[in-house]
């Protein structure tokens, strides 16, 4: 551990004394002045313990109904002074500033005063405006000031003081300066919200708020949290909905697996319908189209490279909800608005976040995006027999839409285009089914595609159906304790199974 800074003063205003006793005890037993306001003072020297009122350092009275109390510069400055800086030093030294080594808040309880049903004037006296500045001074003067900003830490507090004694680390401060930056913006969040007069369900979440018409359907409210503005021109269209939203991130994500040639995504309810890379983009789009024209109906598009008069002809006479493309030509521009409601978004250059956010259960659930693709160096040849060029390059595209599909799923493909996909289902073995039928409705034969699962398969079924469908190569993550079970059919069949050892759920 780094070296540690002793305590020898310490500041406490606490709405709630719950907890505090103890740390109280641990303080003055290491010999730690105490400081505190008006109730704080009192249950302090009820434990017993000798506290200095904060009038006998400001030399002014709480005043307006206890609103001013801890507003000083000999507060603040106590706090906020650099002991290591020389200029400081003089200062506190002139103007007799003592010195806060420790400072303990706990805010006065908005949010609880508001689910009360308090009146207007009840809730706006329970703003606090002494407890916020004194965490935000507090946290800014880490280097030297240790911030305990909510009852939560108390029990850390303890133990570190049970440990080393009234002393403690800079990393120590760091991290406790960085919670309460969190306090104090979930705490400042709480009061917008009320503020505003709406409902503003996770407040601390930061960036613009709009909200939408409706969520997933009708009867649900839905925010979007963020700045679209960042991300899209929209050229025509209506107002983007929830399911449009989503739509639209997952069009976005199938169509950037294209990076090596143009390249067009028509999705339905979050999965692909219909994908393929192409020499240009109009044939693309005829390839893409060909999947499945019947789910593409209402669907939304993306596209990788600039959308040009011959394919807005042709996707002019589908009805869809969404396109996005980085550029459109003026002719392709003026063809696509001929459908007022029709949304057109030009995309801008961004990165997409490195986290998702998911709410679950009582709490939220956060993870790294799934960034992988894999690639011809994952590879592990399971058989005997070797894939050619042309199998490698579908099975790398068939393993890439396999990636953003519903789990469980299963991806068939063939020349750098999505034959059909079974996607959402319970057992790998109806997703293939549904994956095969549906190609079969389509007239679309299976014969020299290839097959990619999200994960292993547990027993050979999935190789055997494939292999009656026409399918001769698979890519898969592998490890199952039966993948032999499979490969050994791969084997009998001549067919090529690669494994990637890395998984792709998606739920």
């Amino acid at each position: 551990m780094s070296a540690l800074t002793p305590i020898r003063s310490a500041l406490i205003s606490v709405f709630h004394k719950d907890g505090l006793a103890p740390i109280l005890h641990a303080l003055q037993k290491d010999g730690v002045s105490l400081y505190s306001t008006g109730g704080t003072q009192t249950f302090i020297e009820a434990q017993g313990l000798s506290c200095t009122a904060i009038e006998e350092v400001t030399g002014f009275p709480s005043i307006l109904d206890g609103r001013v109390k801890t507003l000083h510069p000999n507060v603040f400055g106590g706090i906020l002074w650099r002991r290591s800086n020389i200029e400081d030093q003089k200062t506190v030294a002139e103007r007799n500033i003592p010195s806060f080594d420790m400072v303990i808040v706990d805010l006065y309880p908005f949010e609880d005063t508001v689910a009360s049903g308090a009146s207007e004037a009840e809730i706006i006296e329970k703003i606090d405006i002494g407890g916020i500045s004194l965490i935000r001074a507090g946290a800014k003067n880490f280097n030297d000031v240790w911030m305990v900003s909510s009852r939560g830490e108390y029990q850390e507090v303890l133990d570190i003081l049970h440990t080393q004694g009234a002393q403690t680390s800079l990393a120590q401060r760091k991290a406790f300066a960085g919670r309460s930056f969190q306090v104090s913006n979930h705490y400042d969040s709480a009061i917008a919200t009320w503020f505003a007069g709406e409902l503003k369900p996770f407040p601390n979440l930061a960036g613009p708020r709009k909200s939408l018409r409706y969520g997933e359907n009708p009867h649900q409210s839905a925010w979007f949290i963020g700045n679209l503005d960042e991300l899209f021109i929209q050229h025509n269209g209506k107002e983007l909905s929830y399911n449009n939203l989503l739509d639209i991130d997952a069009a976005m994500l199938f169509c950037a697996e294209g990076k090596e040639a143009p390249t067009v995504a028509i999705i339905k309810h979050n999965n692909a319908c219909g994908m393929a890379s192409a020499n240009s983009l109009s044939q693309a789009w005829d390839r893409a189209l060909q999947t499945d024209p019947v789910s593409a109906f209402g669907g939304v598009i993306a596209c990788n490279e600039t959308v040009d008069e011959d394919s807005a002809l042709k996707m002019n006479d589908l009805f869809f909800e969404v396109i996005i493309a980085p550029r459109y030509s003026v002719a392709a521009l003026e063809i696509l608005k001929s459908k007022k409601n029709r949304i057109i978004l030009e995309s801008q250059p961004s990165e997409w976040p490195q986290y998702m956010v998911r709410s679950t259960l009582n709490g939220v659930l956060l993870q790294a995006r799934d960034i992988h693709r894999d690639n011809e160096s994952d590879l592990t040849i399971a058989t005997k027999r070797s894939p050619s060029a042309q199998e490698v390059d579908d099975l790398l595209f068939a393993s890439a839409v396999c990636k953003h599909s519903k789990s469980n799923t299963i991806v068939l493909a063939k020349d750098r285009r999505l034959i059909s996909s079974g996607v959402g289902q319970t057992s790998r073995v109806d997703a293939l089914k549904q994956a095969i039928q549906k190609a079969e409705s389509f007239g679309i034969s299976l014969e020299g595609a290839v097959m990619a699962s999200d994960a292993f398969f547990p027993f050979p079924d999935c190789v055997e159906i494939a292999y009656e469908a026409g399918i001769r190569a698979v890519i898969q993550p592998g490890g199952s304790i039966k993948d032999q079970l499979s490969t050994e059919y791969c084997d009998s069949k001549d067919m090529t199974m690669v494994m990637t050892g890395i998984r792709h759920f998606k739920h």
